[in-house]
């Protein structure tokens, strides 16, 4: 298959993805045959509430060509403690994932998820970001876009030819830690902004981490409001919107985070989308931050 040209970087729609598939090897639909290169899928279907669930979905049925990413073990290191519920992988670790997938510097990636990309594929879109990967997007309304356009899953995984260790390191300028995060208490609003639903950002309610509430002076945009019917809202929309919340910050001085660096990377994906490019993430998030009890916590 040609190279996508221009590549995808930010979101791909059902139809558009459906083409390329059909032009790049119908045989792909033949789970026997070795899925190409030049286009990779990612499944990255994930539930809290049932970590296993994404991975049994996966296998039930998924796009054709896909491989499977579980946000605890290929997108995550667990082992890491004091960095939320979700560090950081390392970088090498993520780089020699990346070419068991199959993906190298010119692969053109999509990631998916079950709807509307917050659970898991913007972590993977960030996370191949992060890692100087820039041909990669998230298929808009997720698995439930493709399965409305009538588009074919398939149950059995496909025979990929595994690459080197992806050659790149995390580009960790673009992540804020607790310190930075620390430091910045002080500044105008607009720099830190949280995805988190409102109650959680206000600290009504805290189904998963030790301490309800916020960083003080952060601001709320719960990752919902990104969307319409499931998929991201026209790129106008979102810059009317999110613009303002940045007050007299460039978006490369903001900063996104959530509760444990997961929905902030979709965050992440709408100020791009929005052609606001540039923001950080807290990797550690609200569950890291919270996790020390001397640190500042807000409530509204």
């Amino acid at each position: 298959m040609n190279a996508i040209d221009p590549p995808w970087t930010t979101l791909v729609d059902a139809a558009s993805l459906a083409a390329a598939l059909a032009a790049a090897a119908p045989r792909l639909l033949d789970a026997r045959a070795t899925a190409s290169t030049a286009l990779r899928l990612v499944d990255a279907r994930f539930a809290l509430a049932d970590p296993q669930s994404g991975a049994a979905q996966y296998a039930a049925g998924h796009l054709p060509g896909a491989v499977y990413a579980d946000l605890n073990r290929d997108l995550s290191d667990l082992s890491r403690q004091g960095h939320g519920r979700h560090p950081l992988p390392d970088s090498d670790a993520f780089a020699a994932t990346l070419g068991r997938w199959g993906i190298g510097p010119d692969t053109q990636v999509v990631v998916y998820d079950a709807g509307d990309g917050s659970m898991a594929a913007a972590r993977l879109w960030w996370l191949l970001r992060l890692i100087g990967h820039r041909r990669v997007a998230v298929l808009d309304g997720g698995l439930a876009a493709w399965q409305a356009a009538a588009q074919p899953v398939v149950a059995d995984p496909p025979q990929v030819q595994a690459l080197p260790p992806y050659p790149g390191r995390f580009d960790l300028a673009q992540v804020a830690d607790a310190d930075e995060i620390a430091a910045r208490l002080g500044q105008a609003p607009g720099w830190l902004i949280d995805a988190r639903a409102g109650e959680r950002y206000r600290g009504e309610v805290e189904p998963l981490d030790r301490v309800a509430g916020h960083v003080p002076g952060a601001l709320n945009r719960p990752f919902a409001l990104n969307l319409r019917d499931g998929r991201f809202r026209p790129a106008a929309e979102l810059r009317a919107e999110l613009q303002p919340l940045l007050g007299a910050h460039a978006p490369g001085d903001a900063v996104v985070m959530c509760g444990s660096g997961v929905t902030a990377c979709h965050l992440a994906l709408a100020f791009e989308v929005a052609g606001l490019g540039g923001v950080r993430v807290f990797a550690d998030s609200w569950s890291g931050w919270s996790s020390d009890p001397s640190r500042p916590v807000e409530r509204s």
